[in-house]
């Protein structure tokens, strides 16, 4: 008889690349592991893996159990859930990109946190591409982030808003152009490698505009403080919920046309939490909604 549970194992290594680092992310020792491995083997009569390598990588019927088992555990999770009222217990890992988590996540938590108080939220704090690998690896139930370029296939991605990019400056700088600021002030640059700074890059490169270098610095909350200290101008997004940080700032759309970040969740498909997650995403939908900006 086939077990769920030796079908959740038998995920567990997929994701994770060996048994025993899918013992530890699931409480396993490793010869517990090979047991549930080994019992499903003898079930479906085949080998899963190829055990002359280190670690064993799977072989042409695990690739095929493992496209079936997302599919059967999914599907397990979601009927399970549906005899249950929609209540949730127990953890539930969300990783999040700086800018949010100061900016519209707070109140959407709170609505969240009312609607299932049996909820422990774990938030992680890190950059877009750490979330996103994180999520893949099921270290976080999902993520929010700002829109990869590419989207792997074991990952899904729902996004939420959409926030443009504007230029930041002091007090004084009222009338000026976009392209005149940027030339004429010392820039501050959000943190390299990430993928809002990145967007920044590739737009400066497409416009043509050679900045003065300023600072490099690796949160938004700080640039905008920084600016209002008169230390220089920025490109950041224009963030829901974080009207206080453009205070004293002067704000000039930047280009002719919207250039906007798109923030959503990620998951994995067939993802045990899905349910949660869609929770979550509808109440950051509304709440985006619910709150505009003009430049």
């Amino acid at each position: 008889m086939i077990h769920l549970r030796a079908l959740e194992v038998f995920l567990a290594v997929v994701d994770h690349g060996s048994f025993a680092a899918a013992g530890d992310a699931i409480g396993l020792t490793q010869s517990a592991v090979s047991l549930q491995i080994k019992s499903l083997e003898q079930d479906f009569d085949t080998a899963l893996f190829d055990r002359s390598k280190r670690p064993p990588v799977l072989n042409a019927d695990g690739l095929l159990l493992a496209q079936k088992a997302r599919n059967i555990v999914s599907d397990f999770s979601s009927l399970r859930q549906s005899f249950k009222q929609q209540a949730y217990s127990g953890d539930f890992k969300l990783g999040v990109v700086p800018s949010v988590m100061t900016g519209l996540l707070p109140c959407c938590l709170a609505k969240l946190q009312a609607q299932q108080p049996g909820l422990l939220i774990h938030l992680e704090s890190g950059l877009s591409r750490e979330l996103a690998t994180r999520v893949r690896k099921a270290e976080l139930d999902a993520a929010i982030i700002t829109e990869p370029q590419q989207t792997r296939d074991e990952l899904q991605w729902k996004p939420f808003a959409a926030e443009p990019l504007v230029v930041i400056s002091p007090p004084g700088s009222e009338g000026l152009q976009d392209h005149e600021l940027l030339t004429r002030f010392a820039f501050l640059q959000f943190k390299p490698f990430s993928l809002i700074g990145d967007l920044i890059e590739r737009q400066l490169r497409e416009r043509q505009i050679r900045v003065r270098p300023g600072m490099v610095v690796d949160s938004l909350d700080a640039i905008s403080l920084l600016v209002r200290e008169g230390l220089g101008v920025s490109i950041v997004p224009l963030r829901k919920h974080c009207r206080s940080w453009h205070d004293k700032l002067v704000i000039t759309a930047f280009g002719t046309r919207p250039i906007k970040r798109s923030i959503g969740l990620i998951e994995r498909q067939h993802n045990p939490q899905a349910v949660l997650v869609e929770t979550l995403h509808k109440i950051l939908q509304q709440q985006s909604r619910e709150v505009h900006f003009d430049v």
